[in-house]
């Protein structure tokens, strides 16, 4: 994948979508946000401030049993400066989940009271949850509504045929479907989505995808490349070579001894993505750079 490679996604789906929030803002109180801890940049709809506006928001850094511990941690700090409650999740274990439901009502706090206060018993508070494909949406809001969708009331305030799921008497969730934006305008986003299988293989150059996934994980997590292979490199290794060394190490040959390359990358990216190699991020808070400060 190079800098002249754009994946494109479908730009009707996109539109529909897009509509779909913006008709549904005037009902909801807060948009919950999840990212992919590990590349909790890429892992956004950049048009998504735009898109709710004014409407208070709360990040889940979904996989962070996956990611870096520290850099989850820097992430959480950067949100609280923006102004953004960040709370790091695994919506398959289900660890940090219960945070959520303390966590968007204290966000919603003022919200709450007003209800109370009109004496607006039973009115809950309505999340709308937000996020690309494959980022963990759907095990998000299936393991907090337990599987049950809430029941669709002909009254004001609630549409017929959206997916409405009922937390508690306080507390529901509206699901949206995933969305991409049509192109990826920086090859960067569409690489780290990809190294995280958020983009299907069958779209990108696996092996140059496995050789910039080495570049990276060389120069930033070298000791855990070290520890998983038993391997042994200095700080000028290259890339596609230290791919072939994982390779030879693992015994992906093919005759002549030549190391079957194409084979290593599937197992360094599968490995990878299983969180074999162990706890990493690949987007520290640095990535994000002075072109993209806000959120």
């Amino acid at each position: 994948m190079d800098e002249t490679t754009n994946i494109n996604w479908f730009p009707g789906h996109m539109t529909r979508t897009n509509r779909k929030i913006k008709e549904i803002l005037p009902l909801i109180d807060a948009v919950a946000e999840i990212v992919d801890a590990r590349v909790p940049v890429s892992s956004r709809n950049p048009q998504l401030s735009e898109l709710i506006a004014d409407k208070p928001r709360i990040v889940l850094l979904n996989k962070s049993d996956m990611a870096d511990e520290a850099c989850t941690r820097d992430w959480i700090e950067f949100y609280k400066t923006q102004g953004i409650k960040a709370i790091a999740v695994d919506c398959k274990s289900g660890k940090g989940v219960g945070n959520f439901i303390n966590g968007t009502k204290e966000l919603l706090s003022d919200r709450l009271e007003h209800y109370r206060a009109k004496g607006m018993v039973g009115k809950p508070l309505r999340i709308m949850v937000v996020g690309i494909p494959n980022v963990g949406k759907s095990s998000f809001i299936n393991r907090m509504s337990k599987g049950s969708k809430a029941k669709v009331e002909d009254r004001p305030g609630v549409t017929r045929g959206n997916q409405w799921f009922k937390i508690d008497n306080e507390l529901e969730l509206l699901d949206t479907p995933g969305v991409l934006w049509p192109k990826f305008e920086d090859h960067i986003v569409g690489e780290h989505l990809a190294f995280t299988g958020a983009v299907k293989d069958a779209v990108v150059d696996i092996e140059h995808l496995a050789v910039r996934l080495v570049s990276f994980l060389g120069k930033n997590y070298p000791e855990k490349l070290k520890q998983r292979y038993k391997i042994s490199f200095d700080e000028q290794f290259d890339s596609y070579e230290l791919l072939c060394i994982i390779g030879k190490k693992r015994g992906m040959l093919m005759r002549g001894g030549v190391v079957d390359s194409e084979r290593a990358a599937i197992m360094l990216l599968d490995e990878f993505r299983d969180g074999l190699l162990g706890r990493i991020t690949v987007e520290s808070v640095s990535f994000m750079g002075e072109d993209n400060a806000e959120f």
